[in-house]
C-alpha cells in the first residue's frame, strides 16, 4: 500500500466514524450532550468502550461527533484558503506588472504577520458585533473559525501557485498556442490550470492539516468551538487537568488529531509523489 493509499484509507475511516455518530450513539444508548453525573470518570468497559469524561458522557461519541465539526472545520477552512490563494496567485502571474506587485507584497505583509497571536485576538472577538452569530452557537463558531483561517490561510498558496503559473506561462507550448491565436481563457483552462493541480492538491492536503491544529488549539484555548458542542480541541482543553485520574479522557481526542495530521501528511506526500514521477 503507497503512502498516498495510506493516507487515503485513514481519512476515509475518520470521515466514516464522523458519519456515523448518529447511529452509534443510538445503538450504545448515549447522549453525548447530556452529563451523567453518576457515570463521570468510568474507564472503558463494554457500556462505554472508551471511558466517560468529567460530566460522564461517553468519550466514543463524543470523539465521533466531534469529528464531524474538526474534519468540517479544516475542510471548509483548507478548501477556503486555497481558492483564494490559487485566484490571488493565478491573478498575479497572469497579470503581471502591478498587479503582481500589489498582490505579492500584501501576501509578504500577510506573512509578516505574527499568525497565532492574530488568531487568538481574531477568535476571542465578539462577532455579534458585526452581524454575525455570537459565540456558543455551534453553527456560528464553525463559520468564525473557517473565515478566521482562511483570511490567514491563503498566503501560502498564492505563492505557490504565482511560482507554478509563471513557469507555465514560459513554456514553449503555452508560447506556441498563444502564437496560433488561442485565447487568454483556452490558456489558462487547457494548459495552467492542470499543471497547478499537483502542487495544489499537495498544498491543500497540508492545509486540511495545519486547519484541524489550529482549530484545537483556539479551542484548547476556549476561543473555538464552544461546549456543550464537542471539537477535539475542546475535549483536549476539558481532559488537561484529569492527565492522570483519567488519562483516556485526554488520550483519545489527541490520537484522533494526531492520526488527521498523519493522515493529510501521507496524502500530500504521495500526491508529491505521484506528481514526480508523471
Amino acid at each position: 500500500m503507497t503512502r498516498l493509499h495510506l493516507g487515503l484509507a485513514l481519512l476515509g475511516m475518520l470521515a466514516l466514524g464522523a458519519l456515523a455518530a448518529p447511529f452509534v450513539a443510538d445503538t450504545l444508548g448515549h447522549d453525548p450532550f447530556t452529563p451523567d453525573l453518576m457515570a463521570r470518570f468510568e474507564p472503558p468497559s463494554a457500556r462505554h468502550p472508551l471511558g466517560t469524561d468529567d460530566l460522564g458522557r461517553d468519550i466514543l461519541t463524543r470523539l465521533l461527533y466531534g469529528a464531524r465539526v474538526s474534519l468540517a472545520v479544516g475542510l471548509a477552512a483548507a478548501l477556503a484558503a486555497t481558492l483564494i490563494g490559487t485566484t490571488a496567485g493565478l491573478l498575479a502571474a497572469w497579470r503581471g506588472g502591478v498587479a503582481d506587485a500589489l498582490v505579492m507584497r500584501f501576501a509578504d505583509f500577510m506573512l509578516a504577520l505574527p499568525a497565532l497571536p492574530l488568531l487568538v485576538l481574531l477568535a476571542a472577538a465578539d462577532p455579534s458585533r458585526i452581524g454575525l452569530p455570537a459565540r456558543g452557537e455551534a453553527a456560528g463558531d464553525v463559520l468564525r473559525i473557517v473565515v478566521i483561517l482562511a483570511v490567514f490561510g491563503w498566503v501560502g498558496v498564492a505563492r505557490l501557485a504565482r511560482a507554478a503559473a509563471l513557469a507555465t506561462f514560459s513554456r514553449d507550448h503555452v508560447r506556441a498556442a498563444r502564437a496560433l491565436g488561442a485565447t487568454e481563457a483556452r490558456i489558462l483552462r487547457r494548459h495552467v490550470l492542470p499543471a497547478l493541480l499537483p502542487p495544489i492538491a499537495v498544498a491543500t492536503a497540508l492545509a486540511v492539516a495545519g486547519a484541524i491544529l489550529a482549530e484545537s488549539t483556539l479551542s484548547f484555548l476556549g476561543l473555538g468551538i464552544s461546549p456543550p458542542a464537542p471539537s477535539w480541541g475542546n475535549m483536549l482543553a476539558n481532559a488537561q487537568d484529569l492527565v492522570f485520574s483519567a488519562p483516556w479522557a485526554a488520550v483519545w481526542p489527541g490520537l484522533a488529531i494526531m492520526a488527521t495530521v498523519a493522515g493529510c501528511t501521507l496524502v500530500a506526500d504521495g500526491v508529491r509523489r505521484r506528481g514526480r514521477a508523471v
